[in-house]
């Protein structure tokens, strides 16, 4: 992982690139289109636009300057609901290098020093590489449904990791 720097924060481009990450992963491998990155790219950034960086997180993992992976921590209601997990996301570059257990095991470790009672994400059925990854950092499966929150129906589910 010599040429990969993870690094906490606003990086410029990033929202942009983060979205397109998303948007072209998504596309290729799920069929989702224009609906799912809109989705992303404005709820990215209106996170990034109240960012606080005492309760919130936003990890990059960067090759030569350029933004291949990411993770957020939303921890706006952190307190009360736990912390919210999203816009995890690896290049093809970056699969399989360790990068996501990296991003995951900084996150953790935020979340843990914010005091935040619980970690929490919606994924779907069928990304077993990131289940798994969910499952050795002791997330569980706490809730699964039917629903279309990106843009196509799929067997949603819920992850939760106690702290």
């Amino acid at each position: 992982m010599d040429d990969i720097h993870i690094r906490r924060g606003y990086l410029p481009g990033a929202i942009g690139r983060v979205a397109e990450l998303h948007a072209a992963y998504y596309t290729e491998n799920w069929s989702f289109g224009v609906y799912f990155e809109a989705r992303i790219a404005t709820e990215l950034a209106a996170f990034m636009s109240r960012y606080d960086d005492s309760r919130d997180g936003f990890w990059t993992a960067t090759v030569h300057g350029r933004v291949e992976g990411s993770l957020t921590i939303d921890g706006q209601h952190g307190q009360q609901q736990g912390a919210w997990l999203r816009w995890f996301i690896s290049s093809e570059k970056l699969r399989g290098r360790g990068v996501g257990d990296a991003l995951l095991s900084e996150a953790i470790r935020f979340c843990a020093q914010c005091d935040f009672p619980s970690i929490y994400l919606w994924t779907f059925e069928g990304l077993h590489a990131a289940h798994n990854l969910y499952q050795r950092h002791g997330f569980i499966l706490t809730e699964e449904r039917i629903g279309s929150h990106w843009g196509v129906k799929l067997n949603e589910q819920r992850y939760e990791l106690l702290l």
